[in-house]
C-alpha cells in the first residue's frame, strides 16, 4: 500500500515507526556511544536489552541497532535475540499497509485509504501521547530526530502537533516542534492560541502574518478574520501589550496606518467584551501618558465603563483651555461609546448642570481637525465644533424627552437626518 498511498504512506520507516516512537513502550532510539556500558554490570544489560526485545515489534524501532549493540558487547546470545525479536514481532505496521492495498484493490481511493489510516492513528497518538517520555527521547536524541523533519514536512502531522500542543503546552519537545513549523515556514497555520503564545519568536511570526491576511482582506473580510486574531492577541498580559505596542507604532505609518489603528481598536473591544480591563495599556501607548491629569480621568472613567462630572469637569477644563491636549487622547472607541449611554439613551439621567461638558468633549472628538508634524501641532480648527456641539444636544432631547410618543418622534426623523449630517 507504500506505493498506493503515496505521500506519508510511501515511506516504510516513517510510517512504520511512529506509533512506537510516541506511544508507551517508547524508548526514544537514543544514540549511545560503546562506552555507554562502561561500569555496567554484563549481566544487568543483557536483562535491560532482553527486555526491550520482549516488547511487541521491538524489530521495527530505531534503536534496535544500538541496543543490539549493547547486547552483544555484553556477551548477549544470538539465539536468544532471534527468539524474542521472532516471537513478538506482531507485524502491526505491515498489517496495516496490506489492509491498504486490500482496500485499494477493491476499489476504495488511495487518498481516502490513506486519509483513514492516518486518522486512525492520529487519535491514537492524542490518545496515548506521554510528554514526559517525549521530552526524553528528545533530550537523549541531542538533535533533531530524522522522523521529526519528515512529519512536519505534511499537513496531516502538522496539524497533530498542534493538537498535541494545545493539549500539553509544557511540553519541551511540542514547543521545539511548533518552532521548527514556523522555522519552516508555516506559521499560518498556526492559529491555536496557546501554541503560538508560547515562544516570542513564534508569537511575532503568527501576528505578522495574521495581521497582513487581515489587512489584505480588508472591511469584508474582517468579520471573519478578527476573531480569532483577537482571541490570539487576548491570550495574556504579554500577548496583548507586544500585539498592541507593534501595532501603535504601525499605526502612525501614513500608509496603512489607520487600517492598523481600526484592528487595534478592535481588539480593544474584544478585550473588554471578554472582561478584561486593558484602559491602562491603551493609554499608555496613546498621547495620554503626557497629560497625567487626562489619564487619571480617562483611565477611571474607562475602568468603571461610566462617565462621572468629576472626571468628565477635568477634560472639559483640559479641552477648553488655550492649549489642550491632542484630540486623540479622547479619540478612544471604549470612551466614546460611553457618551452612547449617558447623552443618547432613553431614559438616561444626567446633571443638568454638566450637560454642557459632556455634550462640549463629544463634539470635540467628533469634529475638531489637527495637523502635526514631527510630534508639533502646527494647526487645530474647531470650525465645526459649536454646529456640532448644537447637533448634539438636538439629538440628546429628542432621545431622551419621556413626554414623547412614537408618533412624534416619527416626526423628528428630519431633524434627526439633519443633526446627523
Amino acid at each position: 500500500a507504500r506505493g498506493g498511498t503515496g505521500g506519508a504512506m510511501e515511506d516504510a520507516d516513517y510510517f512504520e515507526g511512529s506509533a512506537a516512537e510516541w506511544g508507551n513502550e517508547a524508548d526514544g532510539g537514543a544514540q549511545q556511544d560503546d562506552e555507554d556500558g562502561e561500569g555496567e554490570d554484563d549481566a544487568e544489560v543483557q536483562q535491560e536489552c532482553l527486555k526491550k526485545f520482549s516488547t511487541p515489534d521491538y524489530i521495527m524501532e530505531p534503536s534496535i541497532f544500538n541496543t543490539l549493540k549493547r547486547y552483544f558487547q555484553a556477551g548477549g546470545s544470538p539465539e536468544n535475540v532471534i527468539q524474542l525479536l521472532s516471537e513478538n514481532y506482531t507485524a502491526v505496521a505491515q498489517t496495516v499497509n496490506l489492509l491498504a492495498e486490500w482496500l485499494i484493490q477493491t476499489g476504495v481511493e488511495p487518498v481516502q485509504v490513506q486519509e483513514t489510516v492516518e486518522n486512525h492513528l492520529k487519535s491514537l497518538l492524542i490518545k496515548h501521547f506521554d510528554p514526559r517520555k517525549a521530552d526524553s527521547i528528545f533530550t537523549e536524541e541531542g538533535e533533531t530526530p530524522a522522523w521529526l523533519e519528515q512529519m512536519i514536512a505534511h499537513t496531516t502531522w502538522r496539524d497533530l502537533f498542534y493538537k498535541l500542543a494545545e493539549a500539553h503546552p509544557d511540553c519541551l519537545m511540542l514547543n521545539f516542534t511548533v518552532k521548527l513549523i514556523s522555522d519552516a515556514g508555516y506559521q499560518g497555520e498556526i492559529t491555536s492560541v496557546s501554541t503560538a503564545c508560547q515562544q516570542l519568536e513564534v508569537f511575532s511570526r503568527v501576528l505578522r502574518t495574521s495581521l497582513a491576511t487581515i489587512l489584505d482582506g480588508g472591511e469584508e473580510n474582517l468579520e471573519k478574520n478578527l476573531p480569532e486574531f483577537a482571541k490570539m492577541v487576548c491570550h495574556g498580559e504579554h500577548t496583548y501589550l507586544f500585539a498592541q505596542s507593534m501595532m501603535s507604532i504601525l499605526a502612525q505609518e501614513e500608509q496603512g496606518g489607520s487600517a492598523v489603528r481600526r484592528i487595534a481598536q478592535e481588539v480593544q473591544r474584544y478585550a473588554h467584551e471578554k472582561g478584561h480591563d486593558a484602559s491602562q495599556i491603551t493609554l499608555a501607548l496613546g498621547t495620554a501618558a503626557s497629560y497625567p491629569r487626562a489619564c487619571q480621568a480617562l483611565g477611571a472613567m474607562l475602568s468603571k465603563g461610566a462617565l462621572n462630572p468629576a472626571d468628565i469637569t477635568v477634560l472639559f477644563k483640559m479641552f477648553t483651555s488655550m492649549d489642550p491636549p491632542p484630540v486623540e487622547l479622547i479619540r478612544v472607541p471604549a470612551f466614546l461609546d460611553l457618551f452612547m449611554q449617558s447623552l443618547f439613551k432613553p431614559g438616561a439621567k444626567i446633571n443638568q448642570d454638566h450637560k454642557h461638558k459632556y455634550i462640549h468633549i463629544l463634539a470635540y472628538a467628533a469634529s475638531v481637525v489637527e495637523m502635526w508634524k514631527k510630534n508639533k501641532r502646527v494647526s487645530i480648527n474647531k470650525d465645526e465644533l459649536k454646529s456640532t456641539s448644537k447637533a448634539i444636544e438636538t439629538v440628546h432631547n429628542l432621545c431622551c424627552n419621556e413626554n414623547k410618543g412614537a408618533s412624534e418622534l416619527v416626526a423628528e426623523l428630519s431633524t434627526l437626518y439633519q443633526c446627523i449630517r
